[in-house]
């Protein structure tokens, strides 16, 4: 059976994809293309499926040497509070957090991971990270107790690791200051594993990362009705938009190129109508 997202021409599905990766909702994309919106999401989750293949496949041997990992809350279905009682524990409803690890260096993200706040989540990740890379790097994350027992399943001791644990003020309250986010007042590094530099004990560039997802992914809008009901279609989400990221998206610190083409992943800079063409059964643009 054909999907009903392959009767659309390149042309249109690159003008949806190009849509969801700057931001915009599922409905608001609806309105900018005339696509509806069931086949929309259709569209998602089978470019999600061929992005993650291609990913897997070719983010490997990787020469990165600083990389930074961090984690980033959003929910789903709604928030944990406000969960059914019958769903109360499964996930996919409540708190989903979506891991990410960046290279300092080709602002790279080989490894990210859609999961719970939790040692079998950071191992996962861990593990697939360590089988990216293709020498010793030093690795640096904030002070979850998590990562501790990750970073000795993925690596066995080998990599410099580092935790950077932040110091925050305690943030007054009132109307003015509820969504604001505590004061940094400092920070501790703390080298774990191996022989970190600890002038490179950062994790600047993954929170920058963070906020990159918060900005290009709708579904991670704070204070908003824009929050995935699905969490297949969150992870889909951000399966293109790490592809996205990755391999379309010029960085202003690359001097224009991808993070891909920075680590030597791949020469080109690709389009919007190249991760269309992954799809099997591509229409002509018309």
């Amino acid at each position: 059976m054909v999907s009903m997202a392959n009767v659309l021409s390149t042309a249109k599905r690159s003008a949806v994809i190009s849509a969801l990766v700057e931001g915009n909702s599922i409905r608001a994309t609806v309105r900018m293309t005339g696509v509806s919106k069931n086949t929309i999401a259709k569209l998602l989750v089978e470019l999600a499926g061929v992005c993650q293949t291609y990913a897997d496949e070719n983010l490997r041997n990787l020469p990165c040497k600083r990389l930074q990992v961090d984690e980033i809350w959003a929910f789903c279905y709604s928030k944990a509070k406000n969960v059914p009682a019958a769903k109360k524990g499964v996930f996919g409803y409540g708190d989903v957090w979506t891991f990410c690890a960046i290279d300092a260096d080709t602002k790279l993200v080989p490894s990210w991971l859609v999961g719970s706040r939790d040692v079998g989540c950071a191992t996962e990740l861990m593990q697939d990270l360590a089988s990216r890379l293709s020498n010793r790097v030093q690795l640096t994350t904030d002070g979850h107790k998590m990562y501790l027992s990750a970073m000795e399943e993925a690596f066995g001791g080998e990599v410099d690791y580092a935790m950077l644990q932040k110091i925050y003020s305690n943030a007054p309250s009132g109307p003015e200051t509820r969504y604001s986010p505590a004061e940094c007042t400092g920070a501790e590094k703390h080298a774990v594993t191996g022989c970190p530099d600890e002038k490179h004990v950062s994790t600047s560039y993954v929170e920058r990362q963070n906020l990159t997802m918060r900005m290009s992914i709708r579904r991670f809008t704070r204070l908003t009705n824009a929050f995935s009901k699905k969490v297949e279609n969150h992870a889909a989400q951000v399966a293109v938009h790490f592809f996205h990221y990755n391999f379309c998206r010029p960085h202003m610190t690359l001097k224009g190129r991808t993070p891909c083409q920075a680590a030597g992943v791949d020469s080109r800079r690709w389009s919007i109508e190249d991760m269309v063409i992954l799809l099997p059964d591509t229409k002509e643009s018309n």
